[in-house]
C-alpha cells in the first residue's frame, strides 16, 4: 500500500535565502499591527468593558430580530446589540454598561425580562461591572507577560541563549500580530481572546522547540558546515512534521468555527489566524534569526576566515 506522502521527502527550499523577503515583511506587519492597535483599538468584550450578556432561544420558531431590537430598543439601556447564532431560535444579547454599578446592571435585566415576557427562554445571564473588568483586564496582562517568562526560562535552561531569545521574539512577533487581527476585524477580545493568545503562544513555542532541537542535534553532527546551509537542511528535514501537524490542527479548529456555538467564536478565529502565523515565525523568523545572534559552525567561521584573507 502506497503511503500519502503531503510533503516530499527530498524538498529543497531555500529558507535562509528568503529571509531576505520575509523578515522585512514581518517587521513591516508588526509595525502596522502596533499602529492599528493605537488608532483603533480592540473591541473590547463585556468581560473587559463590563456589561450585561444574555443568550435566548425564542419558543414560536425563529427569532424576529427587528421585533426583539424594537421591543429592547424602548427600554432606554443605550446600545443594544442583537446577533443570531447557531439555531434559527437562538439570539445573543448584548447590553451597555449601565451607569450605577452593579444594581443598575441587574434592574437592566430585569426590564429585558420583562419587555420579553413569556415568548423566550432564557439560557444565559452574565453580568459584569466595572470593578470586575478591569481586574480581568490587569489579570489577562498579568498571565500573558508570567506566561512569556516562563518559557525565556525554560528554553534558557533547555537551549544556549541565542536560542532563547530567538523563540521569544518569535512568540512576541505572534502575539503582535495576532493583537493586530483583533484590531483590524473588531472580532470581541474577551477573556476566551486571552485564553487564544496563551494557545498560540504555547502552539508557537513548541512548534520552534522541535525545529531547534532539530538544528542543534545538527550543528553537533554537522560542524563544519555553513551555518545557513545548515539550518536550510534542518528546515527541509522538519518541513512534512510541522505542515502536517499545522494542517490537521487547522482543519479541527476549522470544524468548530463552522459548527461551534457563537460564544468560542473570537478563540477560534484567533486560533485559526494563530496557527498560520505560528507555522510563518517557527520557518521564518525563529530559525533564520538564530544568524543573526551569532550561531555558527566551524564551517561558518572557516568561511569568514577565508573571505577577508581573500579580500585582503
Amino acid at each position: 500500500m502506497k503511503l500519502l506522502r503531503i510533503v516530499p521527502d527530498n524538498t529543497n527550499l531555500p529558507f535562509m535565502y528568503w529571509r531576505r523577503l520575509t523578515f522585512p515583511l514581518s517587521a513591516v506587519l508588526s509595525l502596522l499591527a502596533v499602529l492599528v492597535f493605537f488608532t483603533v483599538g480592540l473591541n473590547f468584550g463585556i468581560d473587559f468593558r463590563g456589561g450585561t450578556l444574555i443568550e435566548i432561544q425564542t419558543k414560536g420558531g425563529q427569532a424576529d430580530l427587528a421585533a426583539l431590537r424594537a421591543k429592547l430598543g424602548d427600554l432606554g439601556l443605550g446600545e443594544v446589540q442583537l446577533q443570531q447564532f447557531g439555531a434559527p431560535t437562538d439570539v445573543l444579547i448584548r447590553v451597555a454598561q449601565q451607569p450605577g454599578g452593579e444594581e443598575a446592571q441587574q434592574a437592566a435585566v430585569a426590564k429585558i425580562r420583562q419587555a420579553l415576557g413569556g415568548e423566550v427562554e432564557y439560557r444565559r445571564v452574565e453580568v459584569v461591572g466595572p470593578r470586575v473588568s478591569a481586574e480581568l483586564v490587569t489579570n489577562g496582562i498579568i498571565g500573558i507577560m508570567v506566561a512569556m517568562l516562563g518559557i525565556f526560562i525554560y528554553l534558557w535552561f533547555r537551549f544556549e541563549w541565542q536560542f532563547s531569545v530567538g523563540a521569544i521574539v518569535a512568540t512576541m512577533h505572534d502575539v503582535v500580530l495576532t493583537i493586530g487581527f483583533y484590531c483590524v476585524t473588531q472580532v470581541d477580545f474577551d477573556l476566551s481572546s486571552v485564553a487564544a493568545i496563551l494557545t498560540i503562544m504555547g502552539y508557537s513555542v513548541n512548534d520552534t522547540v522541535v525545529i531547534y532541537d532539530r538544528i542543534r542535534e545538527m550543528l553537533r553532527r554537522y560542524k563544519r558546515m555553513p551555518i545557513d546551509e545548515l539550518l536550510d537542511i534542518a528546515m527541509n528535514s522538519m518541513l512534512s512534521r510541522t505542515v502536517i501537524t499545522s494542517t490537521t490542527t487547522f482543519l479541527a479548529t476549522l470544524g468548530l468555527f463552522f459548527f461551534g456555538p457563537e460564544v468560542i467564536q473570537s478563540f477560534v478565529q484567533a486560533m485559526l489566524f494563530g496557527i498560520i502565523v505560528g507555522v510563518y515565525s517557527s520557518a521564518f523568523v525563529a530559525a533564520p534569526l538564530l544568524i543573526y545572534l551569532g550561531v555558527k559552525t566551524q564551517g561558518s567561521e572557516a568561511e569568514v576566515s577565508s573571505r577577508a584573507e581573500v579580500r585582503a
